[in-house]
């Protein structure tokens, strides 16, 4: 009887060691996927914020060159709408023309025929 109590013991501790070892492989396994998981969302995340960083840098690019054209606008439409002509009556019919600031005679000024 003894001895059948040793081997029911004997086979217990098996079981048990077996189970113990079976449960550490486990954790094992899952730790190494926790880390695998852990490792693809920081390069998902480096990878968005790449994107996000270079989307900022472009709309900045964008926002630069509309500011440049708007100025560059600004400039030509100061140019063509700040000219006023007033044709007087010189004895040379000349017509005088005002661009920013500063008068040009235009002496040979003809009226397109109808």
């Amino acid at each position: 009887m003894i001895w059948n109590i040793k081997s029911l013991v004997d086979r217990l501790k098996e079981g048990v060691k077996e189970a113990v070892e079976t449960a550490i492989e486990e954790r094992l396994t899952n730790s190494k996927d926790i880390q695998r998981r852990e490792g693809v969302v920081a390069e998902r995340e480096t990878t968005w914020k790449d994107q996000l960083y270079r989307r900022e840098a472009e709309i900045e690019r964008q926002e630069l060159q509309l500011r440049l054209e708007r100025e560059a606008f600004e400039k030509e439409k100061g140019l063509h709408n700040g000219g006023t002509a007033s044709t007087q009556n010189n004895q040379d019919g000349a017509l005088e023309i005002t661009v920013g600031g500063e008068r040009y005679r235009c002496l040979r000024y003809h009226k397109p025929k109808k």
